[in-house]
């Protein structure tokens, strides 16, 4: 199979899965969007009411928080890729269960296996516990790198946190800051 009928197949395995509860209250699927062959994956820990209504994600205000970081450090589209753990919204945007998580982090990982990014940025506390280790404290850990595998990982607050808390931005900025040199550093050292 050629790369794309691999996503479209995965796409479509998303679309129909119903491994939890959650297909029976969404309205779409939020698969993800950008490169599919991102050097930097970017992932959230589930859609969002807006994400649920358009099927995709980091749609709404949050979304566009995180446009104003990845410009700032001039990330391009082609650079990253964003998703989330889950693909279908917690009712009332609660936090997903541990059963829901572990239910569809196979999707996420076969995203992961088909972009092959050199580094992964958890956009807040629950993929940053389900991906870099359970107890990961944003709050401490932001901003700092950990290597798992082939993958620089790290974490950043979540947008929608952000949105909540403006006074953690500048942290962000900063942290932001810390991806461009590591993406710069991995530029360099592939050529």
């Amino acid at each position: 199979m050629e790369n794309k009928e691999l996503w479209e197949a995965l796409e479509q395995k998303c679309k129909d899965c119903t491994a939890c509860e959650l297909y029976k209250t969404k309205t779409n699927t939020v698969f993800g969007k950008g490169s599919k062959s991102a050097t930097v994956l970017f992932v959230g820990e589930a859609p969002g009411e807006q994400e649920d209504l358009q099927g995709i994600p980091f749609c709404g205000a949050s979304g566009q928080l995180l446009d104003k970081y990845f410009a700032s450090i001039d990330m391009k589209p082609e650079e990253y890729y964003v998703g989330n753990i889950l693909k279908c919204r917690p009712p009332y945007n609660r936090d997903p269960s541990p059963e829901e998580q572990e239910a569809c982090i196979g999707h996420l990982r076969e995203q992961l296996k088909l972009i092959n990014p050199k580094i992964i940025v958890c956009l807040g506390r629950i993929a940053a516990m389900k991906i870099i280790k359970p107890d990961f404290r944003i709050t401490r850990e932001h901003g700092q790198w950990f290597k798992k595998g082939r993958f620089y990982i790290t974490a950043v607050y979540h947008p929608s946190m952000l949105l909540r808390d403006p006074a953690k931005r500048e942290e962000t900025m900063r942290d932001f800051l810390e991806i461009e040199k590591k993406l710069i550093e991995l530029r360099e050292s592939d050529s």
